[in-house]
């Protein structure tokens, strides 16, 4: 039974479960330092850029909205995108799709149950139950989906529409993703051809997260603090909850748009831009009365493909400022390190 909660063999407990026990405060294992809480009550921020992707196509408006992608990538390293060409029933399915996965008994979640982030597709809570210091209130479904007829079979079959409402979506996600790396390298003045079958043959990584009503919000958070490894991670939320910080480390509260999807910069491009472009630092909170869902994205290059900063973007002005990495070498990274503690993109910072 999913209320039950705790498995002798390996003592996992899900979010789910501690809801669905309707446990009146946070566990300890969940409570943060008093440094690391949240603030609560910042008010939603209507300033943070919302940029119509139709407008790319458009000859007379395309140099405008490129200025614009670039300005919210250096000051922010995010923004939120409509007209993005997926369609609204496409994203309630996967929203759909998500909450009953979610909503299975323990039991059947528990057969893709992992702490190895290695593995394809993996259910798990917190970051990675099994080695967290401090529990993060989340529970989550991770799989691969790029190319999608490599990974679907091994994709959860219940609850039964979930491949296809899912599958639907991380296709439409994936052309959305080449076209915003094309605006995006030609904001930085490099050739999208030059990258183009990395692009195209890189990894997609879906993170399908539930993060129940918490009994004690400002005790605790979703996520902690950090960047995303890759190029970019576009976000499905289905509601507000995301918090990211600006270049003056403010936190800023991230409102919902009705059918937007969130673009975050993730690690690669900040290496790739020599550091032009920041990838954004993001938190998740919580809320006392409302469960939120989000699915996110996360692209990255072929996973054994090793990126340093463009060599058109290095000179003596603008000396080498990172190291090479590939994905292969940010999950080593992971499984051996708290990203809670230090983010990754630190790791490969040269000294000055």
């Amino acid at each position: 039974m999913e209320g039950e909660g705790e498995c002798s063999d390996n003592l996992f407990t899900s979010v789910m479960t501690l809801t669905k026990m309707r446990v009146p405060h946070v566990p300890q294992r969940y409570v943060l330092p008093p440094s690391q809480r949240p603030n609560l009550t910042l008010d939603l921020t209507t300033t943070l850029p919302i940029i119509d992707l139709s407008t790319l196509h458009h000859a007379s408006q395309r140099s405008l909205t490129l200025d614009t992608i670039q300005g919210a990538c250096k000051e922010l390293g995010f923004f939120q995108v409509v007209n993005h060409g997926i369609p609204l029933p496409v994203i309630h399915d996967a929203l759909a799709a998500a909450t009953e996965f979610f909503n299975l008994s323990l039991e059947e979640k528990m057969t893709l149950l992992s702490d190895n982030v290695h593995n394809p597709v993996r259910y798990g809570t917190s970051l990675n139950h099994a080695s967290d210091k401090v529990h993060y209130w989340r529970d989550f479904i991770k799989h691969y989906s790029h190319p999608i007829s490599d990974w679907i079979h091994l994709w959860p079959s219940n609850p039964p529409s979930y491949k296809d409402k899912m599958g639907n979506y991380a296709k439409a996600v994936q052309v959305l993703h080449k076209q915003l790396m094309e605006a995006i390298l030609e904001t930085l003045g490099l050739n999208f051809g030059n990258l183009q079958k990395e692009i195209e043959e890189g990894n997609q990584l879906m993170a399908i997260n539930c993060y129940p009503a918490c009994p004690e919000p400002d005790l605790t958070l979703g996520m902690p603090p950090h960047s995303d490894y890759g190029t970019l991670t576009v976000l499905l939320q289905s509601g507000p909850g995301l918090q990211l910080q600006d270049n003056k480390k403010k936190w800023l509260s991230v409102p919902f748009v009705e059918g937007a999807l969130l673009v975050q910069l993730g690690d690669q491009i900040e290496l790739m831009s020599n550091g032009q472009y920041k990838s954004v630092v993001h938190q998740v909170t919580l809320s006392a009365e409302n469960k939120r869902l989000s699915i996110a994205s996360l692209h990255s290059l072929p996973i054994n493909k090793k990126i340093g900063p463009a060599p058109e973007l290095v000179d003596e002005q603008h000396p080498v400022s990172y190291n090479e990495f590939s994905f292969r070498d940010f999950l080593d990274y992971i499984s051996s390190n708290d990203i809670a503690d230090k983010r990754f993109i630190d790791s490969i910072k040269k000294s000055v």
